[in-house]
């Protein structure tokens, strides 16, 4: 079998790495020609528009992939097919599975590599090429915020602010409610703003009110400086909602997703974003599987049906993905299965479809 696996391998990768390269210029031509039209339109230099599609490579590479090993493998069984070169293989009882095992392997093993390089690589260019994009078409991102109300993840602190100052670390027009630990109420302070500092916020120009010590009345004091450790909630869970999950590594994205849990906010787009990362990353085992399934099926024709297959089925995942997504956000389904369920449909179709591969 070494030998038929050399076979299909040097027929295989020169497919493989030329359709690759194929469609992230198709996708790097797409951005480049939405977007150049705005970018001469502000006066953007030939040089940052350039820069701008280097930070995009990685992604492209990371869309890519899928397709081309799609692409790629469909057109190796077609080829092999069409030129009567399985007979022999077929013909000694050798079964499909275990010919079209490289394949297999070669998916798992860019499921793997494919999420390794999504965290080190992809996600910092990204989030690059998003940061430069904005600046060249002069679009600003602020994560400062009004109206904020927060919880604390014991639920004895509870945070009011009028305003919250994502450059600064400042809340302004601030209310706070601290509990006892039986849920009863311990003391409200009023402040002019607070500022992030020493891991805590510290709180400028405030009225106090809490208990006397029988528990009769509630006393008032004026203090022009408040700290309590307990007063240390990250301002992070003070910002507006406006992040991309796709632009943070899985702890920062974690992070994010338990200060929006805090704070009380939507979190099923977040998670679902984050989950599809993981799903999206076993993308290369199913069009694996998928494309060794139909591969065989073309007789004529290999390199346009081998491409139309190919768009057809990423057309297909891609858009029941983002049905599923969608759902998810709408609370229709969980998070979990809106990022997990075009992998398993398209799993089971995987294997369902070589019930009527000939061999």
């Amino acid at each position: 079998m070494s030998t038929f696996y050399k076979m299909i391998l040097k027929q295989f990768y020169p497919v493989f790495l030329i359709s690759l390269l194929f469609f992230v210029l198709i996708l790097q031509l797409v951005d480049l020609f939405t977007n150049l039209w705005k970018y001469l339109d502000n006066d953007a230099a030939i040089k940052d528009i350039l820069l701008v599609s280097f930070y995009y490579f990685p992604k492209c590479i990371s869309y890519s992939l899928p397709i081309s090993l799609l692409f790629s493998v469909s057109y190796t069984l077609g080829i092999l097919y069409t030129n009567n070169e399985l007979i022999m293989v077929f013909g000694s009882g050798v079964p499909l599975w275990k010919f079209i095992l490289p394949f297999i392997v070669t998916g798992v093993l860019l499921s793997f590599g494919s999420f390794y390089f999504e965290e080190n690589i992809v996600i910092d260019s990204f989030k690059q090429k998003n940061s430069l994009s904005r600046v060249l078409l002069n679009q600003s991102v602020s994560f400062s915020n009004t109206n904020v109300t927060v919880l604390t993840e014991n639920n004895r602190v509870i945070y009011y602010a009028d305003y919250y100052n994502d450059n600064n670390k400042t809340l302004s027009g601030l209310i706070v409610f601290i509990r006892e630990e039986n849920k009863g109420f311990s003391k409200r302070i009023d402040a002019e703003y607070a500022t992030w500092r020493d891991e805590e916020w510290e709180l400028v120009n405030c009225r106090v009110f809490q208990w006397d010590e029988k528990r009769e009345y509630i006393n008032e004091s004026n203090l022009d400086r408040y700290t309590d450790p307990i007063l240390n909630e990250p301002p992070s869970t003070f910002r507006k909602t406006a992040r991309n999950v796709d632009e943070m590594p899985i702890e920062e994205a974690l992070e994010w997703i338990d200060s929006l849990k805090k704070a009380g906010l939507p979190v099923r787009e977040a998670l679902t974003s984050f989950y599809k990362r993981f799903s999206f990353s076993l993308t290369p085992f199913i069009v694996s599987l998928l494309s060794a399934a139909i591969g065989g099926s073309f007789k004529k024709n290999i390199l346009l049906m081998s491409l139309l297959s190919s768009l057809v089925v990423s057309v297909l995942f891609y858009v029941l993905q983002m049905v599923t997504v969608i759902f998810a956000n709408l609370g229709y389904i969980s998070p979990l299965s809106g990022a997990f369920s075009p992998f398993f449909i398209f799993l089971v179709s995987g294997l369902w479809a070589f019930r009527f591969v000939k061999t």
